[in-house]
């Protein structure tokens, strides 16, 4: 029997994250339509994006040249598409960034055409001439 012209649903449940409860809200998706059961306001449009365009706020390292460490501590501004966060991952493995870095400096806006920036999350001096670190690295 086909579903052609039917009016077809899956039903799920997602679990928030939005404040420590934890709710399970209900999913039910049809073929024109969104319902919604349970959590509070926040909690079910947490729930609606989920389900319709799921987003992480990505955190990693990438390389630093001339820094007193090799690496620094990174993150998105804003939560990422997730469908796209292995091509983020590729443009952040081949991504160099020369110390100094302050924290809360933006290193790339417009992250892959996505509106969204990469942060450092760490201050990192430059070393000087004779001091140890990565500047060989």
């Amino acid at each position: 029997m086909s579903s052609v012209g039917k009016n077809t649903s899956t039903f799920s449940e997602v679990f928030c994250i939005v404040c420590p409860l934890g709710c399970r809200i209900g999913v039910e998706q049809r073929s024109d339509d969104l319902i919604l059961q349970g959590g509070c306001p926040r909690g079910q449009e947490y729930a609606r994006q989920e389900v319709t365009s799921p987003c992480r706020v990505v955190t990693t390292t990438v390389r630093i040249l001339g820094g007193e460490i090799p690496r620094l501590p990174v993150r998105t501004s804003a939560p990422f598409p997730k469908e796209r966060i292995f091509e983020l991952m590729e443009f952040l493995r081949a991504l160099e960034v020369i110390a100094p870095v302050r924290r809360g400096e933006v290193l790339v806006e417009n992250l892959l055409g996505t509106g969204v920036h990469l942060v450092a999350t760490r201050t990192i001096r430059r070393l000087g001439k004779g001091e140890e670190g990565s500047a060989g690295a």
